[in-house]
């Protein structure tokens, strides 16, 4: 890979983060536009979810590590964290862009 390609790709990471630690900022500050309870079930998983994305941006496995021979309850275990993670992202960026919006609007 050369320097260039790293560097593009160090800048999408950091602008990603920086995107997901915003939401974070403005779901922890008590400025919530979802209802109550897509913000207590968000407040509660985002951290896991940090760090569950970071443990699987390092290993570099797969998101949804599913194997025919996986029994139901290691189906489950692998795919909780992953939806879990997926509402957690969605919820988060979707109150910060309402958020955002709204203070656009209103300034």
């Amino acid at each position: 890979m050369s320097g260039k390609s790293k560097g593009l790709i160090l800048i999408q990471r950091v602008l990603v983060w920086t995107l997901y630690f915003y939401s974070g900022f403005i779901l922890y500050s008590n400025r919530g536009i979802l209802p109550s309870f897509l913000m207590n079930f968000t407040r509660i998983i985002y951290p896991l979810s940090i760090f569950w994305l970071q443990i699987r941006i390092k290993k570099s496995t797969n998101f949804l590590p599913i194997d025919s021979k996986m029994s139901t309850s290691q189906l489950w275990f692998n795919l909780l964290p992953v939806i879990a993670s997926l509402l957690t992202v969605i919820f988060s960026l979707s109150n910060a862009f309402f958020y955002t919006l709204g203070k656009l609007i209103t300034s």
